[in-house]
């Protein structure tokens, strides 16, 4: 995954002290009903299309600049899905990031599927009963994407109190 140039500037002066960013994750669909995953450089596995939002930029441009920059593809943002804190993740160069991740539903409106950057492997449509593996994470926000819930969110809980964790499908 690239690192925008805000996070290394940042990262000069933190070395690597945890990170709270936010992040943006898209379930795009296609006038079929496909979604589109790209296979990751980062890690060789298929998923949802994200990046981070650069500084000032709202998170429904950062998700279509993210689609595109990654994809080639054109998408529009319909809905906001959910609202989401990862668990911290270390990087292999000791660098700590703990991810606000704001999950959207998009449509695609144009453009041709490609790789179209370093940070994909591979990219493509897939119909709902054809999906390469995909972890629980992945699956639910396809899944909310499917229904017409409203935004989920975790509950505050009490503190001390256990968090309940992102929903199952």
């Amino acid at each position: 995954m690239a690192i925008p140039d805000f996070i290394r500037d940042i990262r000069a002066k933190a070395g690597d002290t945890l990170l709270l960013l936010p992040g943006v994750v898209t379930v795009v669909f296609d006038d079929r009903g496909r979604i589109l995953l790209n296979r990751r450089t980062d890690t060789g596995k298929w998923a949802l299309i994200s990046g981070i939002p650069d500084p000032g930029e709202q998170p429904a441009e950062a998700a279509v600049r993210e689609i595109e920059e990654e994809t080639g593809v054109h998408a529009v943002v319909e809905k906001v899905l959910s609202v989401f804190t990862n668990e911290p993740v270390r990087y292999d160069n000791g660098d700590r990031a703990q991810y606000i991740d704001i999950v959207l539903r998009c449509r695609a409106v144009g453009g041709e599927a490609r790789v179209n950057d370093d940070e994909s492997l591979d990219v493509r449509w897939f119909a709902l009963d054809e999906l390469p593996p995909l972890g629980p994470i992945a699956r639910g926000r396809i899944d909310m994407a499917l229904r017409d819930d409203p935004t989920w969110f975790a509950p505050a809980t009490a503190p001390g109190a256990a968090h309940p964790g992102y929903p199952t499908p």
